[in-house]
C-alpha cells in the first residue's frame, strides 16, 4: 500500500511535504514578502527614489554628466548605489527588527520550510533591485539622453538583479548580529562610507592613497566595475570581480546562517 513519506517532529510523526507543496510554500512566502514591502512606503520609496534623485541632481542639475560619457558612467555608479539598499535595509534591518519582535520565532513554529522566510526576503530584494535598475535606465534615456543598446540594457539589468545578492548576504549577517533598534544606524554607518570608498560618488583617484588601496575589499567596488563594463566601459575582465562577489556572498551567507542557527 502506498503511504506518504514520514518525518519525525519532536514526538510526533507527520507527513513530509511533497515537492509541489514545498515549491508552493517557497512561492507563497516570496509573494507575501514582496507584497508586504511594496505596501511599506517607508522602505520602498527611499530605496527607489534616492538613487534616482541623486542621478538627476548630479547629471541634470549640477551638470556633472555633460561630457559624452558622463551620464552613462553615472548610470553605472548610481545603479550600483541603488541596488545596495534593498539587501542592506529591506533584508538586514527588517530581519533585525523581526528577530527583536518575535516574528522570526513565530515563523520557525509554522509548518513551512525553514529557508522559505529568508529566500522570500532575497526575492523581494532582487525585485527591488530590478525596479531601481529599470527606473534609472528610463531616466538616463529619457532625461539625460543616454543611448543604450539592447545588450547594454540587458547586461545592466542582470547586473542589478544579481548584484543585490552580496548585499543580501551582508544584510543577513547584520540582521543576525544586532538588535532591531540599532540596525538602521549600523547599516547607514556601513552603507554610505562603502559607497564613498568604492568610488561611486567621485573617482577613486581623488581619495588618499591608503583609502584608494582599500577599495577592492568592498563588494560595491567590484559590482560597480561590472556595471561599468556592461555599459561599454573598459574595466578589464569582469570574471575576477564576479568570482570575488560569488565567494563573498557564499562566505558571508554561511557565516550568517551559522550564527542564526546558533543564536536565533
Amino acid at each position: 500500500m502506498n503511504t506518504s513519506p514520514l518525518i519525525q517532529a519532536g514526538t510526533r510523526t507527520v507527513p513530509a511535504m511533497s515537492g509541489r507543496r514545498l515549491l508552493g510554500a517557497y512561492l507563497q512566502e516570496a509573494r507575501a514578502e514582496c507584497l508586504r514591502y511594496l505596501r511599506s512606503p517607508g522602505f520602498v520609496l527611499p530605496s527607489l527614489l534616492f538613487p534616482a534623485i541623486f542621478y538627476l541632481m548630479f547629471v541634470v542639475v549640477l551638470g556633472l554628466g555633460h561630457s559624452a560619457d558622463g551620464p552613462r558612467f553615472l548610470l553605472g555608479t548610481y545603479s550600483t548605489f541603488g541596488v545596495m539598499a534593498p539587501g542592506l535595509f529591506c533584508f538586514g534591518v527588517s530581519l533585525a527588527l523581526e528577530r527583536g519582535n518575535g516574528l522570526l520565532r513565530l515563523k520557525r513554529a509554522l509548518p513551512m520550510p525553514p529557508a522559505a522566510y529568508l529566500i522570500g526576503k532575497m526575492v523581494m530584494a532582487m525585485l527591488m533591485a530590478l525596479m531601481i535598475g529599470v527606473l534609472l535606465q528610463v531616466l538616463a534615456v529619457l532625461v539625460a539622453g543616454v543611448a543604450l543598446s539592447a545588450s547594454q540594457v540587458l547586461r545592466l539589468t542582470v547586473t542589478c538583479v544579481l548584484g543585490a545578492l552580496p548585499f543580501c548576504a551582508l544584510g543577513l549577517l547584520i540582521g543576525t548580529r544586532v538588535k532591531g533598534d540599532a540596525a538602521p544606524a549600523l547599516v547607514n554607518l556601513l552603507y554610505l562610507p562603502m559607497a564613498l570608498l568604492s568610488g561611486l560618488w567621485f573617482p577613486l583617484s581623488m581619495l588618499p592613497p591608503l583609502l584608494r588601496t582599500l577599495a577592492p575589499i568592498w563588494p560595491s567596488h567590484h559590482l560597480n566595475l561590472i556595471a561599468q563594463s556592461s555599459l561599454g566601459f573598459d574595466t578589464g575582465s569582469t570574471w575576477p570581480h564576479v568570482a570575488w562577489l560569488a565567494v563573498f556572498t557564499v562566505a558571508v551567507t554561511l557565516l550568517a546562517a551559522w550564527r542564526l542557527r546558533r543564536h536565533g
